[in-house]
């Protein structure tokens, strides 16, 4: 038995729950946030108010998205050390780490501070092109770490 299957086994929870979440942000949070309409009777968020919730909740997802990108990196260089290269994966690993900064350290930031201009600036043509580049990007990083998840299994069970 290999001497990282710790490390191995937990570069893959990772990556899945990183996986995960950005499913259920994408899938389900944020559609349940934005059409409050549907389900409350009383108390509807308006699109500036759930903007705010979504925001802080991506704040706060992107302390997780530094974190697997780090992960990604090291581990991804170990294994480059090691001799596992592999087309696939360097494309992957360096798309999901460019993605998880851009998201990070770019929209997340840019997106929130629009929202602390207020509601004026939320409905800004600029504002409009930030959130669908977030948005893309965001699809972009599930995309890259499903095909990292899924070539790194596929090259562990090989060796």
């Amino acid at each position: 038995m290999k001497k990282n299957i710790y490390v191995d086994f937990s570069y893959l929870l990772m990556l899945a729950a990183t996986f995960g979440a950005t499913i259920v942000l994408g899938a389900f949070v944020a559609p349940l946030i934005f059409h409050t309409d549907k389900i409350l009777h009383s108390a509807i968020l308006d699109n500036y108010n759930a903007g705010v919730i979504m925001a802080e909740i991506f704040r706060r997802f992107s302390y997780w998205v530094y974190f697997s990108a780090f992960f990604v990196l090291f581990y991804e260089l170990m294994m480059y050390k090691k001799g596992q290269r592999d087309a696939i994966l360097f494309g992957s690993s360096v798309t999901f780490i460019f993605s998880a900064f851009m998201f990070s350290a770019v929209y997340v930031p840019k997106i929130i501070s629009m929202h602390i201009l207020g509601s004026e600036a939320v409905l800004s043509d600029t504002f409009k092109n930030i959130h669908v580049a977030s948005e893309l990007d965001f699809k972009i990083m599930a995309l890259a770490l499903l095909v990292l998840f899924i070539r790194r299994l596929m090259l562990l069970r090989v060796s």
